[in-house]
Parts: C-alpha cells; structure tokens; sequence
C-alpha cells in the first residue's frame, strides 16, 4: 500500500515535457501576433498587455496563498498565457480596471473556482472575455483604428470592424458586394492593418506561431483544422446560395477572431478532448455555431462564445467517443 500511485488532474502526458514548457511554448508561439500588434496599436497593446499578465499572476498567487492555502505555482506559465490570451481578445483602448476585473473573472472564476489548473471545464480567458463583453458592450466594442492609435491608449481614433461593417450594412439592406467595397482588402486582413481584438487582427502572425507550435508538438492539427474546414463550408453553402447577404468564405476565415480562437484557444489541453475523432466533432461544432452567431445571431463575431458552449460539451463527447477498455466484452445486437 505504500505504493499507491497518485493520479493528478489533466493534462497527462508521459515524457520529458512538462506543464511549464508547454506553456512558455506558447507564449513564444504567440509573440509574432504580439508584434504585430504593438506595430498598429502601439502604446496601446503594451499597457493592456501589461495588465493583463500582471493581473493574472497577481490573482493567481493570492488566490493560491491566502484562499486555497496552497503553495503558488504562478511559475508553471498557465497564469502568464492566461494574460496573454486574455490581452489578446480585448481591444487596445480598454481602460485599465476593466482589464483588472477581467483578469479576476478569468482566473477566479474560470480558473481557480474549479481546482486550478488542470480542473476548469472552461477556457479561463475565454471566461473573462465574454464576462467584460456582457458587462461592459460599449468599451468592448470600441476598436482602434491601426497606425493612427499607435501613441494614444484611452484615447484612441476609432471605428467598426470588418465584421461589424458586414453585420450593419446587412441589416440596411446593403448587399455583401457593396459592403467589401467599405472593407479593407484580403491582404490587409491576412497582414493585420484592421480594427479588432489587439491579438486577432494578423492572420499571418497567428499561422506562422501554430506552425511553431504543430512542429514543437504542442497542438495536433485536428481542432484548427475542423474548425476552419467547418467555417469554410458553411459560409461557402450560404455565399452560393445567395451572395447577396452572405459574405464569401474567404473573408470569414480572415475576419475576427477565427484563427485566434482555432489555433490558440480551443487547443487548449484542459478543456478540449481527448480523442482525433472527438477533437473533430469539438472543431466542427465551434465552427457551425461561430457561423450561425455570425449570420443569424445579434453579434457580428461568435468565436468565443462558439468555444465555451463546445467547451460545455466536452465531458460528453469524451465519454461518446471513448475507446474500448482492453479486454472488454463488445456486444452485438
């Protein structure tokens, strides 16, 4: 009996990686979108950054020592991409306490309220996010204009995003045509010169970390994958179907925070399956509800929300597609 083994919570992995390499993995993966977000929004990015991380880390640690009673582990890295992440989805003008009570809801509530890492059913920055969306619409849908914010913080020039343009003109009747003549081109969309979350604006910069990451064995291809495959079937059925009212696919993949949320946020190891076929069916499902919010629903973007309702069904889907125990009697009728 004095040889128990003690199983911990997820993630499990066998091998020299840890937790904390994992992590800074993907804080490194992430610092070309960082980049390129400081180059359009400057001063901006960095303050809200700033906040966010040391935020994070500050919950975390009081959180651990005085609540829980337990030794801080704010080292392993989870709080610091916690930060980042939670950065990454809000606009680069957020004043400075909106940015605190995030951190708080992300790691409080999304985090720490469950066990600490390795326990939440949820994507804690994701968690925060939606929370400050809810709470406070009117400074989270307040977008920066690139370059021309670049030495202002609060203060900032600003202006709808490309979805907000689409979702807008629609309800005015203008037709999808007409509205991408309002639209910067596909090349700024791939590069980043757009309005948005300070994290999600360049494609490109998102794509080259997720190669990292893929080649680092990080993340596996399969939730990325399904959810852009799922995305560009949909909005290509409802483009061909009518063109008019429905944006092409092209500018869905571009727009918003898809490739944040596919790449970086639903590959998180906690909250997503565990299994190739139930990583697809996660992927998929994030991609048909973040079109339907999209097109249908009363927000021009549906990612995040998209991944927490997906993040939700995660325990049933593990237990759908769970593999057959060795040994097990398989019955036939």
């Amino acid at each position: 009996m004095d040889k128990l083994i003690t199983v911990s919570p997820s993630p499990h992995y066998y091998g020299d990686t840890t937790v904390k390499k994992l992590m800074y993995g993907v804080v490194f993966a992430l610092l070309p979108a960082f980049f390129v977000s400081v180059y359009f929004f400057g001063i901006g990015a960095l303050i809200v950054t700033a906040i966010s991380i040391l935020s994070c880390l500050a919950f975390e640690y009081l959180i651990q020592k005085y609540l829980m009673k337990a030794e801080p582990s704010i080292s392993d890295g989870s709080a610091l991409v916690t930060g980042l992440l939670l950065a990454f989805n809000l606009p680069t003008n957020l004043p400075w306490w909106i940015i605190i009570i995030g951190a708080l809801v992300a790691i409080g509530v999304g985090k720490m309220t469950f066990g600490g890492l390795g326990n939440n059913p949820f994507n804690p920055a994701l968690v925060g996010r939606v929370f400050l969306f809810i709470s406070f619409p009117v400074q989270m849908t307040s977008w920066p204009t690139p370059i021309a914010s670049r030495l202002q913080y609060t203060d900032a020039v600003t202006g709808p995003t490309p979805l907000g343009i689409m979702e807008e003109g629609l309800s005015q009747q203008e037709t999808a045509a007409q509205l991408m003549e309002q639209i910067p081109g596909y090349m700024e969309l791939f590069l980043g010169s757009i309005r948005g979350s300070m994290g999600e604006i360049s494609a490109i910069a998102l794509i080259v970390g997720g190669i990292y990451m893929l080649i680092r064995k990080i993340i596996t291809w399969h939730i990325p994958v399904s959810i852009i495959l799922s995305v560009l079937a949909f909005t290509g059925i409802l483009w061909l179907m009518n063109p008019y009212d429905n944006a092409d696919p092209l500018f869905h993949l571009l727009s918003g925070g898809l490739m944040l949320g596919a790449i970086y946020m639903a590959t998180d190891y906690v909250t997503s399956p565990m299994t190739i076929k139930g990583m697809w069916i996660f992927g998929i499902g994030i991609g048909v509800i973040t079109v339907a919010i999209r097109v249908f629903g009363a927000y021009p973007e549906g990612v995040s929300f998209a991944i927490l309702i997906m993040n939700a069904f995660v325990p049933l889907i593990n237990k759908y597609v769970k593999p057959k125990g060795f040994g097990e009697e398989v019955r036939n009728g």
